[in-house]
């Protein structure tokens, strides 16, 4: 059972390894014993993902079957039953450790569900409806785990850099989701910019933004780093050993915004990364900080009325 568990644990940490490196370089500043766990709900989250985005060629019936089925393995072993499976029993057991909310995995799974089926969000609030199971919940596992003086008062901050993060992915993602058929950027924030899907898909063809695409990308910006600035106060909230790590993955996140502005919101020029050497003088500089050192919000100044 040990070497089971030992090697699920091994599996999350290369998918972490393979497909997050941002977060994966920031969780190395974590204390070891904490990794494992990062890893193993980092594992939990691609893998669901995997299922939507990596078998595309299959009928939809069938993805949803392949989500289902593993969704199914997971509640069972929630409830004692033995799992076969290289990754969950690593994310059991880090449920069990840290008693985790169960409610919000079930939350990530029905977001994962609409994958499968939803391409588009009219409005802001469906597509916040949407990332509250898919970014704010991963924000609360986090925190038991990373550890809090203030747990209650640090919820809020944690599900908010959720949103952020998942924006910044979202906003750097543009053309890699047109090409799976899907947009979050809502209808409503299109429409008020005077941009179609048609010509999303022209402009991702072409490899180059249209200049109203450009102003719905700022805006869009404006609009994640808000969620930065309402998640800075939960980074000096965090147990002082947890506070380099996620000062460092704020940094590098809210730093793929600034490569987006640099590139003039450009979205479809190239993806918007932060440069290795820059990545490792956050790293370098988080890891000196003092404890309780607050965090910089990306970007330019936020207008309020951009939330």
């Amino acid at each position: 059972m040990e070497t089971d568990l030992t090697a699920a644990y091994d599996r999350c940490r290369e998918l972490h390894k393979r497909h997050g490196r941002t977060y994966y370089l920031a969780t190395r500043l974590l204390p070891a014993w904490k990794r494992r766990h990062v890893h193993a709900l980092y594992g939990f989250t691609r893998y669901a993902d995997e299922i939507v985005d990596r078998t595309e060629d299959l009928p939809p019936a069938e993805r949803a079957a392949l989500l289902d089925h593993w969704a199914s393995q997971f509640v069972a072993g929630l409830h004692g039953a033995p799992v076969d499976d290289p990754l969950l029993p690593a994310v059991l057991h880090t449920i069990a450790v840290f008693d985790l909310d169960r409610d919000d995995f079930a939350s990530f799974l029905k977001s994962m569900a609409m994958d499968l089926t939803v391409t588009a969000y009219p409005t802001y609030d469906h597509l916040l409806d949407y990332m509250e199971g898919s970014a704010a919940v991963i924000g609360t596992m986090m925190l038991p785990i990373l550890g809090s003086s203030d747990p209650v008062t640090a919820r809020e901050p944690a599900r908010q850099l959720g949103f952020a993060f998942q924006l910044t992915n979202f906003i750097r993602d543009v053309a890699e989701d047109l090409d799976r058929g899907r947009t979050y950027l809502p209808d409503e924030d299109m429409a008020k910019f005077g941009v179609t899907r048609e010509e999303l898909a022209e402009a991702r063809a072409r490899g180059r933004v249209t200049p109203r695409i450009r102003e719905l990308i700022e805006y869009e910006v404006t609009r994640a780093q808000a969620h930065y600035a309402a998640a800075a106060p939960g980074i000096t909230m965090l147990a002082p050993a947890s506070q380099a790590c996620m000062r460092t993955a704020y940094a590098l996140y809210g730093g793929i915004l600034d490569e987006v502005a640099a590139q003039d919101y450009d979205v479809f020029v190239r993806r918007a990364l932060v440069p290795q050497r820059r990545r490792m003088a956050v790293a370098a500089r988080a890891l000196l900080s003092s404890t309780g050192t607050p965090v910089v919000i990306p970007g330019p100044t936020i207008h309020p009325e951009s939330r």
